[in-house]
């Protein structure tokens, strides 16, 4: 891939990677090995597979625990078998729920993890029954939940997400933290402005935790090129502290489909380059590897 910056006057030639990736195994709409080709096709050196890991509750979006097995011995069969072409490596996404979800590190000894992923889509108000999910594709889901798990307090359902994402950091320490600022997605400027003094004060706290405890921030297409989001996750604003706090990234598209694999990759490099970024952390045979921009 050729990336451009014309202020600079250079011009990069990249191959690139993702290691955010769902198929059929959990909410993804292609089976493993069609990502692989398409990858190969892209010029990626390196292509991480990340299910979505079991959670203890019906869903339509994760992996099913009958499942593990399989998905852990396709990957690692898709990687002996492009091992000449592509670095394969296997991961799971895995969502951090206080008191429901199982430790991390249990996933990693039984499915053998090359690194893992932290994320937080349900968010748990203690004393009630219920979730909050502040992701997936309808607006009036996270409506709902707002009213029913915080009872409209937007403030105190935004700083429960963020300690949620504290709490997952400092105990479970995940190698990447995905989409960071998420809670956004689907706020629209309708409830809390990012501007306000509140949000910015616990956005900066959590950027410390995770600075503190090494963890890389991914900097997430998805909402780009889904037309969810007018940013990235997490969005400059807080990239600029991210890079001030010296916090390692790595690029990815969340993809659930092929042709999603480099989603608004072209126009995120250089906005990356632009905030002062030099490089981008990628898994590697090694273990973390960086690559320039």
């Amino acid at each position: 891939m050729k990336i451009i910056f014309p202020e600079l006057g250079l011009i990069y030639n990249m191959q690139l990677f993702n290691l955010h990736t769902h198929t059929t195994f959990c909410d993804g709409k292609a089976e493993p090995e069609e990502y692989v080709h398409k990858a190969i096709k892209l010029g990626f050196h390196t292509l991480g597979f990340s299910s979505h890991a079991p959670v203890p509750f019906e869903n339509s979006f994760s992996l099913k625990e009958e499942r593990f097995d399989e998905y852990t011995e396709t990957i690692r069969g898709l990687k002996e078998s492009f091992k000449d072409r592509i670095n394969i490596f296997l991961s799971l996404e895995i969502d951090f729920i206080p008191g429901i979800t199982k430790d991390f590190e249990e996933f990693v000894r039984i499915g053998n993890l090359d690194y893992i992923i932290g994320g937080v889509h349900l968010v748990r108000n203690l004393g009630k029954q219920d979730l909050w999910f502040i992701d997936g594709s309808k607006q009036q889901t996270y409506d709902d939940g707002l009213i029913k798990l915080f009872n409209g307090n937007i403030r105190e359902g935004v700083e429960t997400y963020y300690h949620q994402i504290q709490e997952m950091v400092v105990t479970q320490k995940p190698d990447i933290i995905a989409h960071l600022d998420k809670i956004k997605m689907h706020n629209n400027d309708r409830y809390f402005n990012e501007e306000e003094k509140w949000y910015k004060n616990i956005v900066w706290k959590t950027l410390k935790i995770i600075a503190e405890n090494n963890s890389i921030v991914e900097v997430n297409t998805r909402g780009l090129y889904k037309n969810r989001s007018n940013t990235t996750f997490p969005g400059p604003d807080i990239l600029e502290q991210v890079h001030h706090l010296n916090i390692p990234i790595t690029l990815s598209s969340d993809a659930h489909k092929p042709e999603e694999l480099d989603g608004y990759y072209k126009e995120t490099l250089p906005l990356l380059r632009n905030i002062g970024f030099k490089q981008l952390q990628y898994f590697s045979k090694e273990g973390w590897k960086n690559q320039r921009i």
